[in-house]
Parts: C-alpha cells; sequence; structure tokens
C-alpha cells in the first residue's frame, strides 16, 4: 500500500566513521535552547485569528521562492549531488538509491526500551526516514535559481491569477455573490406570476394595464443587464458558447421587445388582434424560455455557492475552469476537498477537478489527501493518490511529516514534470501546514515564518476580501517550526525522544475565565491519539488546585501522570458558558515531548489554540497564558 514500508527487524548499527574527537562531538546533537521562547519571537506578527483583516506582513514585500523555480526546464532531468543532503547511505526498503561509503556520521537516536511499544515503532520509523532523507537531493528543475528573489507576488505569473481591474473585481463580487443569484432566480418566478395575474385581471380584448407593462420592462432590463454584465465579465466567446446563455439572450430581447410594444402603442382597440390570446401563446413560450434560464441561474448557483464556502481563497478562472484550486509554486497545488454528490455544488466537483489536472498536467500529477473524516474513490485520479489521514484543525505527527517529505522527493525526482496536489477539507490549515514543510525541505524557505507567509500570500486572494487564508491554528505552525529544527538544525535527524511527566499546569490571568478558579475545568492529556489522562479539578481526585489570587493564576498539580512520549495534545474543557470553537472545547494545544527544553513549556494566548482568535479575546485577555512544567519519567 502506498506510504507503507517494510522495515527489517534487528538493530541498527551506527558505522564508525571520522576520528574519535569528531565521533565524540556528533554523540548528541546540541538542542535548542529556550526553544519555547524562540518559536514566539521566530513567529510572525501575524494575528491569529480567521476573522481579522489580512495580516500587515503580508502587505509588505516577502521573499518568495526564486524565479527559476516557476521557469520551464526543458530537456534531462539533473541532480547535484551532496548539494543538498551532503551525504547518503542505503537505507532499508524504501525505494531510493543510496551510497554507502558516506563522509560524515549520521546521528541515529533510538527510543528507550522502557518507552511504550507505539512510540518505540515509531522513533525507530522515524529515524528511518531520517536516514532516507538525509540521502536525497533536490532535482535540478526544483532547485535551480533558489538564491534569485522576486520584490511582488504580481511578478508570478501564473496562469491562474490575471490581474483585473477594480471595476471588473466590483462587478464580480456583485454579480457572482449568491445574494444577487438567488434574487435573480426570485424575480423570474415573481415575472411569471405578474403576468398570469395581469392576464388573469384584464378584461378580454384590452391590453394590460400600464403598471403591469412598466413591471415587465423593468423585469427585462434588469435581465438583459445582468447577461451583459457576465459577457463582461467572462467574455463574449465563452460566453455564448454555451447554448442556454444563447436562447437566455434572444428570449429576453424578445420580450422586451413585446414589453415595449405594450408599453408605447395601444393595440386594445383593433379588434382583428386576440390579444389575450396571444399573451397566452406567449406565455407558454415564456415559461419553456424561464426553464431555460432556470438551468442557467443553477450553474450561476452553483458558482456562487462554491464562492460563499471558498471566501477570499485564491481560485483558477480560465480556460472554462472555476475550482478552489492555487498554485503555490508551479508544481505545488492547494485545494479544497474533491467533491461528488451534493456537496460538489458548493465544493470542488471531483469531475471537474479530474478534468483540470488531466488537461493541465497529464500522467504527471500525485494527489496528497488530509482528511481522516472522508476519502473518495481515488480511481478518478488513475489511483494516484497518497493519503495521510489529519483530523480537523490538528497537527501531523513528526512521523507522517516525514513520510510526506520522503514520497514528495521520490515523486518529483521520477520527472521533471511532475506537480504534487495537496487538499483537506478547505485547503487552507492542513494543507498549509504540509506545504509549508515541503517548502522548507525543498529549500525555497530556510524557516518557518518564511513558508508560511508565503502560502498565506499565495492562498489569499486580496481583490475581493483582506481575510486571512494561510495556516492559522498555532499548533500547526508549531509543527511546522520543529520540522524547520529537523531540516536545519538537526541535519533531518529525529531529537532524541525524552519520556516526561506533567507535574504542574499553571493557567496565568484566570480571572474571568469560567468560574475565575478553575473548578470548572476539566484537562484530558491525548498521547498518539488515545486518551491517557483525565483530570476534573473539581473532584480533586487526581489533582490539586493551587489558586494564587494575587497574581491571578491557578496551579493544577497532577498527582498521577502517566509517562508522555511524542506527540501530545492536551484539550481544556470547561462546565462553564466558554466558547467551545475547534475541537469543541475552550482551549488545547499539541507539542512533542523531544522538543522540549528545561522541563517547561510556556505558550501565550496566540500560541493556544482558539484563544488565538480575535474574537475570544474579551475572554482570554493579552497575559492570559498556560504554562507546563515537567518531571523526567
Amino acid at each position: 500500500m502506498p506510504g507503507k514500508k517494510k522495515v527489517r527487524k534487528g538493530k541498527v548499527k551506527e558505522e564508525k566513521v571520522g576520528t574519535e574527537k569528531e565521533r565524540e562531538q556528533q554523540k548528541d546533537l546540541p538542542v535548542s535552547e529556550n526553544y519555547v521562547i524562540e518559536v514566539s519571537k521566530s513567529s510572525p506578527s501575524i494575528p491569529l485569528t480567521s476573522d481579522s483583516p489580512s495580516p500587515s506582513d503580508l502587505n509588505e514585500v516577502a521573499s518568495l521562492p526564486p524565479r527559476g523555480t516557476f521557469d520551464s526546464i526543458n530537456g534531462k532531468q539533473k541532480f547535484k549531488r551532496d548539494s543538498f543532503f551532503q551525504r547518503s547511505m542505503r537505507t532499508i526498503n524504501t525505494g531510493s538509491t543510496f551510497i554507502r561509503n558516506e563522509k560524515k556520521k549520521i546521528s541515529v537516536f533510538i527510543s528507550e526500551a522502557t518507552q511504550n511499544t507505539v512510540t518505540t515503532v515509531n522513533e525507530v520509523l522515524g529515524n528511518i526516514r531520517s536516514i532516507t532523507l538525509q540521502s536525497k537531493t533536490i532535482p535540478s528543475h526544483i532547485s535551480e535559481g533558489r538564491n534569485i528573489k522576486m520584490s511582488f507576488i504580481e511578478e508570478f505569473e501564473e496562469e491562474d491569477y490575471i490581474e483585473q481591474s477594480q471595476l471588473k473585481e466590483a462587478i464580480q463580487y456583485v454579480v457572482m455573490s449568491i445574494t444577487f443569484r438567488l434574487f435573480s432566480i426570485l424575480l423570474i418566478f415573481i415575472h411569471i406570476a405578474v403576468l398570469v395575474a395581469g392576464l388573469s385581471l384584464t378584461p378580454k380584448g384590452t391590453t394590460l394595464p400600464l403598471v403591469y407593462r412598466i413591471f415587465f420592462l423593468l423585469f427585462g432590463l434588469f435581465f438583459l443587464a445582468d447577461v451583459l454584465f457576465q459577457v463582461f465579465l467572462e467574455g463574449a466567446v465563452k460566453y455564448f458558447s454555451s447554448i442556454i446563455n444563447t436562447i437566455d439572450l434572444l428570449s429576453i430581447l424578445s420580450f422586451l421587445m413585446v414589453d415595449i410594444v405594450y408599453l408605447y402603442f395601444d393595440i386594445g382597440g383593433i379588434p382583428q388582434i386576440p390579444t389575450v390570446t396571444f399573451l397566452l401563446k406567449t406565455l407558454r413560450l415564456f415559461v419553456l424560455i424561464k426553464v431555460f434560464q432556470l438551468a442557467s441561474e443553477k450553474n450561476k448557483l452553483e458558482k456562487a455557492a462554491r464562492k460563499l464556502v471558498s471566501e477570499n481563497k485564491r481560485r483558477y478562472r480560465k480556460d472554462g475552469f472555476d475550482l478552489d484550486l492555487t498554485y503555490i509554486t508551479d508544481n505545488v497545488i492547494a485545494m479544497s476537498f474533491p467533491s461528488s454528490g451534493s456537496r460538489s455544488l458548493y465544493r470542488n466537483p471531483i469531475k471537474e477537478v479530474a478534468r483540470f489536472l488531466d488537461t493541465k498536467h497529464k500522467d504527471h500529477y500525485k494527489i496528497y489527501n488530509l482528511c481522516s473524516e472522508k476519502t473518495y474513490n481515488p480511481s478518478h485520479f488513475h489511483n494516484r493518490v497518497e493519503r495521510f489521514p489529519i483530523d480537523d484543525h490538528n497537527v501531523p505527527t513528526i512521523i507522517d511529516m516525514l513520510k510526506f517529505v520522503d514520497s514528495v522527493f521520490e515523486w518529483m525526482e521520477k520527472d521533471p514534470k511532475n506537480i504534487i496536489v495537496v487538499h483537506c477539507m478547505g485547503g487552507k490549515g492542513r494543507t498549509g501546514t504540509m506545504i509549508c514543510i515541503w517548502l522548507i525541505a525543498s529549500e525555497h524557505f530556510n524557516t518557518a515564518k518564511e513558508s508560511l507567509e508565503y502560502f498565506g500570500k499565495r492562498r489569499t486572494d486580496t481583490a475581493s476580501s483582506s481575510k486571512y487564508q494561510g495556516v492559522e491554528t498555532p499548533s500547526q505552525r508549531r509543527y511546522i517550526e520543529y520540522f524547520a529544527l529537523i531540516k536545519n538544525k538537526y541535519l533531518w535527524a529525529v531529537p532524541q525522544s525524552k519520556t516526561l511527566k506533567i507535574s504542574s499546569i499553571i493557567i496565568h490571568s484566570i480571572r474571568g475565565i469560567g468560574k475565575g478558579n478553575g473548578t470548572d475545568l476539566k484537562i484530558v492529556i491525548i498521547v498518539n491519539k488515545k486518551i491517557v489522562h483525565t483530570c476534573v479539578c473539581s473532584s480533586l481526585k487526581s489533582c490539586q488546585i493551587l489558586h494564587d489570587v494575587e497574581n491571578n493564576l491557578i496551579n493544577i498539580k497532577l498527582k498521577t501522570c502517566p509517562d508522555l512520549s511524542g506527540d501530545v495534545k492536551i484539550k481544556f474543557f470547561s462546565s462553564s458558558a466558554l466558547p467551545k470553537l475547534y475541537e469543541k472545547c475552550p482551549f488545547f494545544f499539541c507539542f512533542n515531548t523531544a522538543f522540549i527544553e528545561n522541563n517547561r513549556l510556556y505558550l501565550s494566548r496566540n500560541e493556544l489554540d482558539n484563544p488565538h482568535k480575535q474574537k475570544t479575546w474579551h475572554i482570554y485577555l493579552e497575559d492570559f497564558a498556560v504554562e507546563l512544567l515537567f518531571s523526567n519519567a
């Protein structure tokens, strides 16, 4: 199965390479001091809220990928050996080729035998994956011209984005909105109802009253303006390529002429013309034409619904496609979930996505599905689909991040034309997380901050709204920071695993949070997606609460905390009426024990999931924070 690797049983033996002094220096890699503080300082000053305007950082000129990255490369694929990972070796059944005579020692950290089985297996797989990544080289079509920087995002001339005038953007925002489309459908039914009422209330042999004729004229002018606006937005050739659109325009023009005739000419006195009979026959044709118009409105309504759901994420609108899909680079695409059935009315239709990819990148695309909650038949995409299930608003494991990058490298190395398509449900949080780590792995960027800013700028369509569409969840941003450390500081080695126990949970600025003393809180600790400990603060059975009124904090001391190792998630529930957003709890966060330094983790308000949103700041004040104190297991 894709993504699964066979691992030969046995111990990992380190080959002694280099002088004895060098081996001593490489035994233990240095660990960053005050890691949590470094994350806080290095993270971009972006307001982490989905309701706030686009961050000021994104309005500034950001360092973008080199121009050479976006240029098409002709000819055979070239590799720059030792230019990226600087060493290589053969691994165990990973499908990649390695050279055994390495120049430097590869540090491999194996989990302690005392750890639980799942964690131990994951650590071993992670180290094998790290060795695999250390041997990779960046294909020339990715690496060429990395050091050239562009000044403005407009210089990235991609085919899915065309700069439009402010007038055109304003018209598109109004005409293609779901409100306007629903109003158009409503007017169609009102038009029919008014005509039927006018005919039934008008005596035989007479013309319709003036008020009805004025209504018909206004209706006709509205529909004509609607069509002309859409012709202006889509272009005459594209718009009239649809037979429904052509019939729609002809019907509107015909009835406008009839309305004008009845408005300015009194034909009721001419007995030879059976006025009512003529109008009844016209009504039958009118209803038939309106059916075609409603069919046309259905398509427009679907587009408006998709636009509403995708908000101001940058869409691909060209060559007959209108998809929630963005080229992050020329070989990396972010998109929302490809749907079928009723969901396709407001999300990307899976058949349209397949048509797009087969048209633009036939036989050269691979899809990465990050949704844990939903999947689809991979045959739509010729079975080139690999899954890395991540829960919504959650983080990938360290192991999955390494496996993902290894898989992308393997795919990109096969052909210079190959691209990847990454999606979750909305194509934002989980998608952005994995794309950002790939941008770091492929050396488009060195830091998490740079990759996060770039992804947010590429994914956000600032022409329609200033709402930020990048990675916002603090835990996801934290794990991108972890990956940057693995790649840049630890040279692709998984850091030494740590088994810790939580001794205290300190919540700062507790006043105004529920009861204000912590007795309404329940804490759930999750390791490897399994609940390992629950603490109900009101019962005091598994914990003790010390309320420091003067310093406005509580100190929750856990009496029996299990061993924690690897990826950990802590969720805080409350019996009070606190807003529950992601994960159906007031606040939570994720971390990995390998990156804990000095047995302390301090997370400010902007580093906590849910309190980072601006709409909760009336509850969680600026100095709100959660601090964890650990002891060695």
